[in-house]
């Protein structure tokens, strides 16, 4: 009976968002969700996502960073500075734009 349970027993697998991203419109779609959660750390992870669906060491090359500070940069906790946030984005092909924001209650 447990050999049986063994056999039957599914392997999860880590999601890896990087997996999915494969073309620019994916990774359009994955940024604008993201930014809508107006939340820095998860920008930061998706901005990591997007950098090794690319190539870390190409995003860092293209960034004008060096590949271990593309990494501190994304790690979560981390609090880049704004103008590396936007060289990073820059190098991956991403803008990040602005939009008006409806009033809130009243």
């Amino acid at each position: 009976m447990s050999k049986m349970r063994k056999e039957s027993a599914a392997k999860l697998v880590p999601f890896d968002a990087a997996r999915y991203l494969t073309d620019d419109e994916a990774i359009a779609e994955y940024m604008n969700a993201v930014l809508e959660t107006e939340d820095p750390d998860l920008l930061l992870l998706a901005l990591g996502d997007v950098a090794r669906a690319r190539g870390m060491s190409q995003v860092a090359k293209d960034a004008g960073l060096g590949r271990e500070s593309l990494y501190k940069a994304l790690a979560p906790g981390a609090k880049p500075r704004f103008d590396t946030v936007m060289k990073v984005a820059r190098a991956l092909g991403v803008r990040l734009t602005a939009q008006t924001v409806e009033p809130t209650g009243s």
